[in-house]
């Protein structure tokens, strides 16, 4: 059996790095506005969201640093830019919290994941403080102390 965490069909790719760099407030599911060839790419997991995070413009909310490679056998035609920046789709309300988190509170909003939902292609967007170098050495030694807890549970 492998290591590896599964996920579900419908995920398409995860910020693993988020996790380590940032604490996660809250989070939020947002829609995406794409290209015809930007949509095949994500059919075919040719995406990464390790430098990607939302700014707040005009009252609208834009992924920036999501690299979507295009395929082989895109048309030529079309000027293909992989690191475009990409608008998301948020109700008011939810870029009113946004905005009042960002401004006021000196949060940042990042990527964390991309996900089919009815077929259509989602962004799930966290609310995120910055994690100093102390704390993301005492959340490595605190996931090493539980797994070495579920060991000597194990054993015994």
């Amino acid at each position: 059996m492998s290591k590896t965490k599964k996920t579900s069909p419908a995920t398409i790719t995860i910020n693993k790095k988020a996790k380590h760099d940032y604490f996660i407030e809250q989070r939020f599911e947002a829609g995406l506005v794409l290209q015809g060839w930007e949509v095949k790419s994500l059919r075919a997991h040719k995406v990464h969201l390790r430098d990607s995070y939302v700014v707040l413009k005009k009252g609208e909310a834009f992924l920036i640093g999501c690299h979507i490679s295009p395929l082989g056998s895109a048309s030529s035609r079309t000027d293909l830019d992989p690191t475009r920046t990409r608008k998301l789709l948020l109700n008011q309300e939810e870029l009113n919290k946004l905005y009042g988190a960002v401004e006021r509170k000196g949060y940042t909003i990042i990527a964390l994941a991309l996900y089919w939902k009815r077929g259509r292609a989602k962004c799930e967007i966290g609310l995120a403080k910055g994690k100093k170098q102390f704390d993301k050495r005492k959340t490595i030694k605190d996931r090493d102390w539980k797994r070495q807890q579920e060991r000597m549970i194990k054993r015994h």
